[in-house]
């Protein structure tokens, strides 16, 4: 009864964490399948310079080889990690030379066009990780707070408790022996928080663009540079500062960019925070010692090589190839890896493209909103498992 009782309450509470990073809607489940394609069908290919897809490729193969698992799965697509991983193992020895490693994959692989509701289709947008100015000590500029994980953050799946239900992480926080959600935003401003604080910024504008972003920089007083990578997230839904501002009239629909929404909060003081605090997602951080920023498996991302995707359609661990368009209209014709996730990253085709760091790649990243589409590049002879829906 105790067992049945709990799981009632988790199904209630997911269904009310539901939500997507930027939107804040639910995109219901889709048709999802694959197609056998050719390396003649993609536009590009053989242009790509392979650019830091060596660094890439070294990462994600090295991951993939530990796996344990015998599929490289997601909850719509399963394919065989054996021959994967044998092809792994030499790409990694070759990554270093860039017309070895072009032609081994197009002789030992083949891209399937990934097709969501029919559709090979699909939206691409874009981050990268923002820059701060921070010290390790409260003073003088220094008095917004970056917080670590919570203490008192618990995180539990629904399918540990009962395989027949959702594979879907919920946070929140034990309150007279019962789980409750986590703080808002809102209350974490007011104080309502036990975590540690692993820097102190400068800026609450450019703290917020990081939250948004799960990643920076951070520039200390001495000029020593130390990465803020994401540790956690507070469970509630995301409501992005772009929507809140175009729907209250407050900026144009022309000024919706990442760089337009950063001026106007850093002119607006107290009525900029009154709409960040709108958004009830709050992001907890960590230093992290890495080439990059960490992706969902714990990797650096690279700049022009991740790509964050729903890991219910994608495999993260996937090679893919990306067609789409920059926001100054060149094309991005290239192999990417599919080693982050977000949660406004959903559906089938969707991606988010990682630009990499500083001022010139928020110039690409905060205003990129393209069409595109993506091929799962599969070692040939293995089997491709879908499960539509």
């Amino acid at each position: 009864m105790l067992k049945r009782g709990l799981i009632l309450f988790l199904v209630i509470l997911l269904a009310s964490c539901q939500g997507g990073e930027q939107s804040g809607t639910y995109v219901p489940s889709q048709r999802f399948s694959v197609k056998k394609a050719s390396f003649s069908e993609l536009k590009g290919w053989g242009e790509d310079d392979f650019y830091l897809l060596d660094k890439a490729i070294k990462s994600v193969c090295g991951s993939v080889i530990k796996n344990p698992r015998q599929e490289l799965s997601s909850d719509h697509m399963s394919f065989s990690l054996g021959a994967y991983k044998t092809h792994c193992q030499k790409m990694m020895s070759i990554a270093d030379n860039k017309t070895a490693l072009k032609n081994y994959i197009e002789s030992n692989f083949e891209p399937y066009a990934v097709l969501a509701n029919g559709s090979e289709k699909g939206k691409f947008t874009s981050y990268y990780e923002a820059n701060i100015r921070a010290s390790y000590e409260k003073g003088g500029a220094y008095q917004y707070p970056i917080y670590g994980k919570p203490k008192d953050l618990v995180e539990i799946n629904l399918r540990d408790f009962d395989a027949s239900l959702p594979n879907q992480r919920l946070i929140g926080r034990v309150k007279n022996g019962k789980l409750v959600k986590y703080y808002t935003r809102t209350e974490i401003d007011g104080g309502k928080l036990d975590a540690p604080v692993i820097l102190w910024g400068d800026d609450p504008v450019d703290i917020y663009i990081m939250q948004i972003q799960g990643a920076a920089v951070a520039t200390l007083p001495n000029g020593q540079e130390v990465r803020v990578g994401y540790a956690e997230n507070n469970g509630h839904k995301f409501r992005g500062i772009g929507s809140i501002l175009l729907e209250k009239k407050l900026i144009k629909p022309g000024e919706a960019s990442m760089p337009k929404i950063r001026e106007w909060l850093k002119k607006n003081g107290n009525e900029a925070k009154k709409n960040m605090l709108l958004n009830d997602r709050f992001i907890f951080h960590q230093i992290v010692k890495a080439e990059g920023p960490l992706g969902a498996m714990g990797l650096p991302l690279f700049a022009g090589r991740a790509l964050a995707v729903d890991r219910s359609y994608i495999p993260l661990g996937s090679m893919m190839w990306l067609e789409t368009t920059a926001p100054d209209g060149k094309a991005i014709n290239k192999i990417v890896m599919a080693e982050d996730v977000g949660s406004a990253i959903q559906g089938g085709v969707r991606g988010d493209y990682f630009w990499g760091h500083g001022e010139q790649a928020l110039a690409q990243a905060g205003r990129m909103n393209a069409q595109g589409r993506y091929y799962i590049l599969i070692p040939k002879g293995t089997e491709v498992k879908t499960y539509g829906r």
